[in-house]
């Protein structure tokens, strides 16, 4: 829960907000027990609020009667969950030996020169963020990108400038 204090009162706020909730309740009757809901839990959260947020891990471990620690070891074991919002589209250039050694850091590099960010960055206004994966398990088709849910294959520098583009029209359409 989000804290503040105002003239001596203390407030909390919950993260979660009540369909984020019931979301993650829905998952229950599908798994054998509630802690083998943390990783779509934490998914649910991430996809709607864009992270997940250091606030919200005392929440999702209340709703899976798990303590706060083992809710944070699954969060910080995938790369993928940030504690900080992301774009609306999220794309990561993969980063492994069969796409380093057909062109990758040239895609990341173009990239990032034509959204004007570093890699692990997000755009100014908020609309895209690029990060580098470590594989994307598609090493035949190397150099290759996922953005969102597309996976983008075969890439080269040139490509990657129109994808910018394309990204950018992605997340103006709300992703």
């Amino acid at each position: 829960m989000a804290a503040g204090t105002a003239n001596g009162v203390t407030w909390t706020k919950p993260i979660l907000t009540p369909e984020i909730r019931a979301e993650i309740s829905a998952y229950f009757p599908r798994y054998p027990n509630k802690q083998a809901v943390t990783l779509p839990a934490l998914h649910i959260v991430n996809e709607k609020l864009r992270c997940v947020p250091m606030e919200a891990i005392p929440e999702i471990a209340e709703m899976l009667e798990l303590s706060p620690a083992q809710v944070h070891d699954t969060l910080s074991f995938y790369g993928f969950f940030k504690a900080e919002p992301h774009g609306t589209v999220r794309a990561w250039v993969c980063r492994s030996i069969s796409c380093a050694l057909r062109g990758g850091d040239e895609v990341l590099d173009a990239m990032c020169n034509k959204l004007g960010v570093k890699p692990g960055g997000m755009t100014a206004d908020g609309k895209v963020t690029l990060e580098f994966g470590e594989c994307l398990g598609v090493c035949e088709h190397a150099p290759a990108m996922l953005a969102n849910d597309k996976v983008y294959k075969n890439m080269t520098a040139e490509q990657a400038g129109l994808l910018a583009d394309e990204l950018r029209a992605q997340a103006d359409a709300g992703g």
